[in-house]
C-alpha cells in the first residue's frame, strides 16, 4: 500500500520477489516473483506463495518490491526480514531516510485440507433462452488458478423448463473449489442447456469458499450478471439471481479466527556453584563480550523460535540452587526478575537480561532439584485442560540432578497435563540420568505409575557446538532438535483427552 511513485508519466508497475534463508545460513535465495500488476500503488496480487512449514526452525523470509520498466527493474525496496507465521501483518517498505509504503502479508495452513462440502443452489427468475419453452439451466464451478486463469471444478444437473430451478444437492472437497486456499474466487456460470452442446450463457457471478460457506447457515443471494447484456442495455438489472439453500449437513472449514492452542513458554536456569565463578572465563555461565555463554545460547535457539507461539510474549523464568540475598537461604525456585507475584519477562531478551542480573545478585549453592519448578508449571497446567493452554518447560542445567526420586514423581504427574519439558544439559559432565528422563526407549516411572505420555526431551548442547565456532548454526540445530518433538507430545495430550481441533463458523 502507498507505494514510491518511481514511474515519470504513469504509476509504477510494482512485482514482489520472495527470498527464503536457510536454517543457520546468511544466504538468500529466491523463491519465487509475484505477477506485475500494472500502473498502481496499491497493488493486490493474486499469485500466492506455498512454502513448507517446520514448527521448530526460524523461517526467515525477505520480501523485496520492484518497479518493472521495459529496459530494467528499479527495487524500491527490500522488506525486513519477517518470521513465517499463520497470522496476518505488515511490514513498512522503505529505504534510509524515506519511507516507500507498506506490504500487508497473509499466510495460511494448506496443506492438510481434506474438508468436503455439501452445498445446495437454487435460481429465481432467470433469462427465458429457448424460443418454445422456457430454458433448461445448470451451473458450472470454475476454481481460479495461480496465473489468473480459470479451471472448471463441477458442473450441476441440468434442470429441463424453468426459470426458477432448485438444484440436487451435491457434495465437493474444498481442495477441488479453491486449493484450501478460502477466499480465493469461485466464478460460476450459469448456462442454458442445447442438445446440441451449443449451450446458451446465461450469466455469471463470483464468491469465495468462504462466503458460500457462511451461506450454508443463511440464505444468500447472488446477482446473475451478463457483461454483453450489460454494455448494451441502460437498463439492464441483472439476468436472475442464484440463492444458496442453507445446508445443515454442510461441514465448515476452520476459520483462521477460530480459537488456537496457545503455547505457554516458561524458563528454569540451573545456578548451581558446579557452574563456575560467573565472573571467571572457565564458568559455563561467564559471557564474553564477543561470545554469549552457554546458557544463553540455550535460551535463544529455544525461546525464539517459541515465543512467536506465545501471544503476550511475557515468560516466567525461574532459578534454581543458589542463596538468596539478604539472609542466603537456598531457594529451587525463584524468579530471575526478583518478583514473586509476577515472576514473568518481557520477550527473550527480558528473559536474558534478568538472568544476567541474577547472576551478579545471588550466591551459586546447590543442590541441582527438578521437582520444584516442575511442579510450579503443572501446578498452572492443572488450571486449564480443555486443550485452549499448553505448557512448555525449558531447563538448562550443567549437571547430575540431585532429586531424581522426586523427579521422576512430579513428571509422572505431569505426564496427564497440558505441557511438555526440555532439558538441555551444558558443559562436560556425563548425562546419564538425564537421558532416563527422557522416556523415549523406557516410559518413565515412580511408585509403581508410569508417565501417560513421554513429555520429556533432553539433548546435551555440546552435541550442536559447530567446529567453526559459529554460534547461530549451533543454535539452529539446537532448536531444530529439542523442538521437534513438542508437536507430537502436544497431540499425545488431545489425543488421550479425546480433545478435538476446535472449529468455528468463517
Amino acid at each position: 500500500r502507498n507505494l514510491l511513485d518511481m514511474d515519470t508519466f504513469s504509476k509504477s508497475d510494482p512485482v514482489v520477489v520472495l527470498f527464503v534463508q536457510g536454517s543457520g545460513s546468511s544466504e538468500w535465495k529466491e523463491f519465487g516473483r509475484t505477477e506485475v500488476i500494472d500502473n498502481t500503488l496499491n497493488p493486490d496480487f493474486v499469485r500466492k506463495f506455498v512454502l513448507d512449514y517446520y514448527f521448530e526452525e526460524k523461517q526467515n523470509l525477505r520480501f523485496d518490491v520492484y518497479n518493472v520498466d521495459s529496459k530494467s527493474c528499479s527495487i524500491l525496496k527490500q522488506v525486513s526480514t519477517a518470521r513465517a507465521r499463520g497470522t496476518r501483518g505488515d511490514a513498512p517498505v522503505g529505504v534510509p531516510g524515506k519511507r516507500c509504503g507498506t506490504i500487508l502479508l497473509l499466510a495460511e495452513e494448506l496443506s492438510n485440507c481434506r474438508d468436503i462440502v455439501t452445498m445446495q443452489l437454487c435460481a429465481n427468475k432467470l433469462d427465458k433462452k429457448d424460443f418454445f419453452g422456457k430454458s433448461d439451466p445448470f451451473l458450472v464451478f470454475y476454481r481460479s488458478n495461480e496465473d489468473g486463469t480459470f479451471t472448471i471444478c463441477h458442473k450441476t444437473e441440468v434442470v429441463k423448463n424453468t426459470l426458477n430451478p432448485v438444484w440436487q444437492p451435491f457434495t465437493i472437497p474444498v481442495r477441488a473449489l479453491c486449493n484450501g486456499d478460502y477466499d480465493r474466487t469461485v466464478k460460476i456460470d450459469v448456462y442454458d442447456w442445447d442438445r446440441d452442446g451449443s449451450h446458451d450463457f446465461i450469466g455469471e457471478f463470483a464468491t469465495s469458499y468462504r462466503e458460500l460457506s457462511r451461506a450454508q447457515s443463511q440464505f444468500t443471494v447472488y446477482e446473475v450478471l451478463n457483461p454483453r447484456k450489460k454494455c448494451k442495455k441502460k437498463k439492464y438489472v441483472n439476468s436472475g439471481t442464484v440463492n444458496s439453500i442453507p445446508a445443515p449437513w454442510g461441514r465448515q472449514p476452520p476459520s483462521l479466527s477460530s480459537p488456537r492452542t496457545q503455547l505457554n513458554f516458561t524458563v528454569a536456569i540451573d545456578f548451581t556453584a558446579s557452574n563456575g565463578m560467573p565472573s571467571q572465563p572457565t564458568s559455563l555461565h561467564y559471557a564474553s563480550p564477543y561470545q554469549l555463554s552457554a546458557y544463553a545460547l540455550a535460551l535463544k535457539a529455544v525461546g525464539e523460535i517459541i515465543q512467536d507461539y506465545d501471544s503476550d510474549k511475557l515468560f516466567p523464568a525461574y532459578g534454581f540452587g543458589a542463596k538468596l540475598p539478604p539472609d542466603g537461604k537456598i531457594s529451587h525456585q525463584f524468579p530471575l526478575n526478583n518478583n514473586a507475584d509476577n515472576p514473568s519477562c518481557a520477550g527473550i531478551e527480558g528473559v536474558l537480561e534478568s538472568y544476567l542480573q541474577s547472576l551478579r545478585t545471588v550466591q551459586l549453592y546447590g543442590p541441582t532439584n527438578f521437582a520444584p519448578v516442575i511442579n510450579q508449571v503443572a501446578g498452572a497446567a492443572a488450571q486449564v485442560t480443555d486443550g485452549s493452554q499448553y505448557h512448555v518447560l525449558l531447563i538448562i542445567t550443567d549437571g547430575v540432578i540431585s532429586d531424581m526420586l522426586q523427579t521422576k514423581e512430579a513428571i509422572v504427574t505431569a505426564s496427564a497435563l497440558p505441557m511438555s519439558i526440555i532439558i538441555v544439559g551444558v558443559g562436560p559432565a556425563e548425562f546419564e540420568a538425564m537421558e532416563e528422563l527422557d522416556g523415549d526407549e523406557v516410559r518413565v516411572s515412580s511408585r509403581g505409575r508410569y508417565a501417560e505420555r513421554d513429555i520429556v526431551q533432553f539433548v546435551p548442547f555440546r552435541d550442536y557446538v559447530d567446529d567453526s565456532g559459529n554460534q547461530v548454526l549451533s543454535m539452529a540445530r539446537l532448536a531444530k532438535d529439542v523442538l521437534a518433538e513438542i508437536p507430537e507430545q502436544l497431540l499425545s495430550y488431545m489425543k488421550t483427552r479425546d480433545i478435538k481441533p476446535r472449529r468455528a463458523d468463517p
